[in-house]
């Protein structure tokens, strides 16, 4: 593995937490944890419903998605445990996926595309295999572009 990487993480972008229902777990993250709603983002290609909540203010906020599916039956399942996710900021979104690839990492289907929040993101397979032996290990990590005032703030 080559020592000189290209791209630098930054911090906590954000965290996702699935369930059957967005009510219960707004009741903990806002109502009782005192984060704020931010948006809502609902895609049928996603199968799902979620709220973007931050924590804390600025360009450091962390990002904490409640989502709910919209069709239970359906995948992606956003509901089970395999789709909660911890997302990280990453100062050169390509060029990191470029050198992780190069370097083993399993990504998930569907490549760089645009996020719920509207950055660039692209995710990190659970599990690694044959041709790519490094992955979250039982965790599902997303990639995200950070914008520049973030770059700027944690960089």
């Amino acid at each position: 593995m080559s020592n000189s990487k290209p791209f630098k993480i930054l911090g906590i972008q954000q965290i996702a937490i699935g369930g059957p229902s967005k009510d219960k777990l707004k009741s903990l993250w806002v109502d009782m944890l005192g984060l704020t709603v931010k948006s809502t983002f609902v895609s049928e290609r996603e199968n799902v419903d979620e709220d973007i909540c931050a924590l804390g203010s600025g360009p450091t906020a962390v990002e904490v998605d409640l989502m709910q599916p919209l069709d239970a039956e359906r995948k992606p399942a956003v509901h089970a445990t395999p789709l909660n996710h911890v997302g990280l900021w990453v100062d050169d979104l390509p060029q990191a996926v470029e050198w992780m690839t190069a370097n083993g990492v399993r990504f998930a289907p569907g490549g760089i595309r645009k996020g719920a929040a509207g950055h660039d993101i692209t995710f990190i397979h659970p599990k690694g295999n044959d041709e790519f032996p490094l992955g979250g290990e039982g965790v599902l990590i997303e990639l995200v572009q950070a914008p520049p005032d973030v770059i700027a703030a944690l960089g």
